[in-house]
């Protein structure tokens, strides 16, 4: 069974005293279902579960008195033995809750009985135009809620045997800047290049794990960008559902240009920002895409320095963005043949990396050809960060490393297929040590 790091961050909302219901939240597929309910089977001596999307008559459950013994009482007698409520010994479970919008609401008054916990989760939850019933009203101040993303690259190394201890162990060559050891650093690169390729939603690392066949897995991922795509025409409002499609799918081509910066133009000859914004922010919304926002200064605040009319669109988990280029595009990759692609699938990397540690994305470009990919707040700085596939120059990121009256800016990190090392203002990591880079 894949280990997630939502396991950790479930106990520590059980255990805190008066903790109120939770929300888990993210996009299809990534794994919500299957954590909470094995964290609620471990941790609870009666585990009532509604799944609203498949039992659509749970709905009904919610639709008048939310008064918790009214809705106790009606699930008992709905479920019999699958309904047991134990003050102190039941969690209620409630999947897919934004089908049942009134279900939110009722948090509330869970929060204020106080006899049972209750998770809710939900794929799709604020998407605009999911369903026609909007709750009551949102329990402001009574939930919790958790955003979770497919397996991280850290996850990911420990479904394929590398230990919490050697994770450990990185993190020291990073602090005193020290090369890694030959053959951990070996084995690491590859396992970078099979996250390319894989990525994290769990059907897929997990029979990745099992198999090592990535037919199978491109079968799988496959899958879940075509579930994807029918959710845009299922759940989008009506006004949308023609161009929603045709906004995902542009994304490899987006991130193929050497203009990186997404334009609406590449989604449909014509088109324009005021057509098109409402179905980019749906996918946004449903945890499929990340924006990375161009600064206008490379100063922190960086998102007070954000343009919010100029940016990029990473897929958020890098497997499935692989999985939508060509056929072979997965055996290249593997085989450290990118050709023309490898910019994008190295920076939606770095992306994917950067966006699950919970990062917000930013890069920074001027007319005048200066280009950095990516600027992070590290160590309390503007951090500027060049991602290279293999090898390649940072002109841009010594021009402003030159000229620090003007640029505020005297630290970067290139991320590339070398070993640690430093030359002056330039500390040189692994691409596999970005998820390492977590102090702000």
């Amino acid at each position: 069974m894949l280990q997630r790091k939502i396991e950790q961050a479930l106990m520590e909302w059980k255990n805190a005293p008066n903790h109120k219901p939770l929300i888990v939240k993210g996009c299809r597929q990534c794994g919500k279902t299957f954590s909470v309910v094995d964290f609620a089977k471990k941790n609870y001596d009666h585990v009532v579960y509604l799944d609203f999307f498949e039992n659509p008559q749970y709905v009904s459950v919610f639709s008048g008195s939310l008064e918790v013994d009214h809705i106790t009482m009606l699930l008992s007698a709905l479920m019999g033995r699958g309904a047991i409520f134990e003050p102190g010994k039941t969690i209620l479970i409630l999947d897919e809750i934004q089908a049942c919008p009134d279900a939110r609401t009722a948090l509330k008054f869970f929060k204020l009985d106080g006899r049972y916990d209750v998770v809710g989760t939900g794929s799709l939850l604020g998407v605009k135009g999911y369903g026609d019933k909007e709750p009551k009203s949102i329990p402001v101040g009574y939930e919790t809620v958790i955003d979770m993303n497919p397996l991280d690259f850290e996850e990911f190394l420990w479904a394929n045997g590398i230990s919490e201890q050697i994770v450990t162990l990185l993190g020291n060559h990073l602090r005193d800047e020290t090369p890694v050891p030959d053959a951990l650093h070996q084995r690491l690169r590859e396992l970078l290049l099979q996250y390319a390729v894989v990525g994290g939603m769990p059907d897929a690392v997990q029979t990745f794990v099992d198999t090592r066949r990535m037919d199978e897995v491109l079968r799988i991922q496959r899958d879940i960008v075509r579930s994807y795509e029918d959710d845009m025409v299922k759940y989008a409002d009506r006004k949308d559902k023609s161009v929603i499609r045709e906004c995902f799918q542009s994304i490899p081509k987006q991130l193929s240009k050497e203009n990186k910066k997404f334009q609406y133009s590449v989604v449909k000859k014509g088109a324009t920002a005021s057509k098109f914004s409402g179905s980019l922010q749906w996918i946004e919304d449903a945890g499929i895409i990340s924006r990375c926002y161009n600064l206008s200064v490379t100063e922190l605040p960086l998102d007070g320095n954000a343009e919010p009319d100029i940016f990029k669109v990473y897929m958020r988990d890098v497997g499935l963005f692989t999985a939508m280029l060509e056929n072979g595009t997965q055996f290249d990759i593997l085989q450290g043949s990118l050709f023309g692609y490898k910019g994008a699938i190295f920076e939606g990397l770095i992306a994917d990396i950067f966006s699950k540690m919970g990062r917000r994305l930013y890069y920074f470009r001027k007319d005048s050809g200066l280009e950095v990919d990516f600027v992070i707040r590290y160590r309390g700085e503007c951090t500027l960060v060049e991602v290279k596939a293999v090898s390649g120059n940072t002109k841009s990121a010594r021009t402003i490393l030159r000229h620090p009256e003007k640029y505020h800016v005297s630290h970067m990190i290139k991320l590339g297929d070398y070993n640690v090392g430093r030359a002056g203002q330039m500390l040189t990591l692994p691409l596999y040590m970005a998820f390492l880079l977590t102090e702000n």
